[in-house]
């Protein structure tokens, strides 16, 4: 058994045992209240009594919350290192340790297209002390392609989004192509040829290269990894021909020279990437896509935590100096409204239920 795992079933029980204090420490309330009620007011002292035994945990609650965090915060990143959900999450953990005064650590639970991770979130102890940085595919696309989930929405708190960027077509210089028109005419004169790696199956970076082969009508081979660190190095390799990538994952790797940009996936060209078009300039009309990221709770987390981390992010993310990393990181702050989270996933669920239906996308 992992230290995670031990962690979250200590958790689990130390909750439990958390709330039957809290109600221990009600009795009082309610001995002290009966012991002044008297005959002709008896009923009614009672049925205060019973309110106060009632609603006393909710202010042990709320004090649990202005005391907390007081251990260290687990950030868990469904992803292997390296990927772009790592090198954010990774980012977001200095800015929120200083708001929070503890450190938060990042721990990768790599597998499953981010299942792995988000299971072991699930089933973590609701008080605060493990989070999830989830991608955005993670509730918008997995639901459609895995037969059977660890997870669901409706396990988590979703906090908020916390940033999102385009994505860029990358090839390896071994593809005889140099645009991206080039690229779609050979993988047109060469069907089930060229190989697309990503971070694992219903990953962004996976969705963003099939929804890319559909717009082309291109037939092209998909390969899992488990992260986007992995898929890039073989890409590199050669050991596949390309991908659609993060931006703040790729763009440090085209400096090598082992790999070609093609297009952004944005309505504008990246800042980090200007003399790469976007895939309307280069040649194909109507084709956007953006990765998210946002930062979750395990179902049952008080709200008075989920409300003050809500405030803690908004005030991480719009520091200068986490606002500068994401601008090197070609991504933008995106906050969502507060308990709006699950309604924009819903919406944007209904795109990719067509497009993994269309294209037989499945992970079993």
């Amino acid at each position: 058994m992992n230290s995670l795992d031990t962690e979250n079933k200590v958790g689990h029980w130390r909750a439990r045992a958390q709330q039957w204090l809290l109600r221990m420490r009600a009795i009082p309330i309610v001995k002290a209240l009966c012991r002044d009620a008297d005959t002709r007011r008896h009923r009614t002292s009672t049925a205060v009594a019973m309110f106060a035994f009632a609603i006393a945990p909710m202010y042990m609650v709320r004090a649990q919350a202005q005391e907390w965090p007081a251990k260290p915060i687990r950030l868990v990143v469904p992803f292997a290192a390296g990927g772009a959900t790592d090198l954010l999450a990774r980012a977001l953990a200095l800015e929120l340790g200083k708001q929070w005064r503890q450190p938060v650590v990042v721990d990768n639970r790599p597998g499953a297209g981010g299942a792995v991770g988000a299971e072991a979130v699930a089933k973590a102890a609701p008080d605060g002390y493990t989070l999830l940085l989830a991608s955005g595919s993670m509730f918008t696309v997995n639901p459609y392609i895995y037969q059977k989930l660890p997870y669901s929405a409706e396990s988590f708190e979703m906090i908020s989004k916390v940033a999102s960027g385009p994505m860029v077509l990358t090839i390896n210089v071994k593809v005889p192509a140099k645009t991206m028109d080039e690229l779609i005419s050979y993988a047109k004169a060469h069907p089930g040829k060229l190989t697309f790696g990503s971070a694992g199956n219903g990953s962004q970076v996976h969705m963003a290269s099939e929804a890319f082969s559909e717009a082309a009508g291109i037939d092209v081979v998909h390969v899992p990894y488990k992260g986007e660190g992995p898929a890039y190095a073989d890409l590199m390799a050669g050991v596949v021909d390309m991908t659609v990538g993060n931006i703040n994952a790729i763009s440090p790797l085209l400096k090598g020279g082992r790999l070609r940009a093609l297009a952004v996936t944005g309505k504008e060209r990246s800042s980090l990437l200007p003399d790469v078009p976007t895939v309307a300039e280069a040649g194909l009309q109507g084709f956007t896509f953006y990765g998210w990221f946002a930062l979750m709770a395990p179902a049952g987390t008080p709200k008075d935590l989920t409300t003050k981390m809500y405030a803690d992010l908004e005030r991480a993310v719009s520091e200068p100096g986490m606002q500068r990393y994401l601008a090197t990181q070609g991504m933008t702050k995106t906050l969502t409204a507060r308990g709006r989270l699950p309604d924009e996933i819903a919406q944007e669920s209904g795109r990719w239920k067509l497009l993994v239906g269309k294209r037989k996308i499945s992970a079993n």
